[in-house]
């Protein structure tokens, strides 16, 4: 555990030094590194691409499933509740990180607000999130749930 622990958070720094953000993660089955990533939010102009989920994402395509049963994700830092919901939704085995929550704050990454929004009342959240109903609302999933050939996730 700890050789892989050292050698995310040396791609974390070889990413700041090539113009990435300071994070890195692994998708980790049994004793193989199935995937790396490396936080590319601001060279991709993508607010999702952080490490964790592109090492999934990788992971993902290089098993040829959407479940990473088996797996464990290794971090540079605390995942954040975007990286988290994507280990949850791809079903890893265990999250293991390096620097924590506090560490990222103090560098500028202050995750706080994210975690602390949804324990709030939707009313005072950064952004609106409303629902309206259009009357045919549940169509894609009478459709999903009529489909034999289904893949559930």
């Amino acid at each position: 555990m700890l050789s892989w622990l050292t050698e995310v958070v040396d791609l974390a720094t070889k990413n700041v030094a090539e113009g990435g953000g300071p994070f890195g993660a692994l998708v980790v089955r049994g004793d193989e590194v199935i995937a790396r990533g490396t936080n590319q939010v601001t060279t991709d102009l993508d607010p999702t691409a952080h490490a964790e989920v592109v090492a999934i994402r990788r992971a993902c395509n290089a098993i040829g499933d959407f479940r990473l049963t088996g797996c464990v994700l290794v971090s540079s830092c605390e995942p954040c509740p975007l990286c988290l919901a994507a280990a949850l939704w791809a079903r890893v085995d265990r999250v293991v990180y390096a620097a924590d929550r506090h560490d990222a704050a103090k560098a500028g990454f202050d995750d706080r607000r994210f975690y602390d929004v949804f324990t709030q009342p939707r009313g005072s959240w950064p952004v609106a999130v409303d629902n309206i109903r259009t009357g045919g609302e549940i169509d894609p999933f009478t459709a999903w749930e009529a489909r034999p050939d289904r893949v559930d996730y």
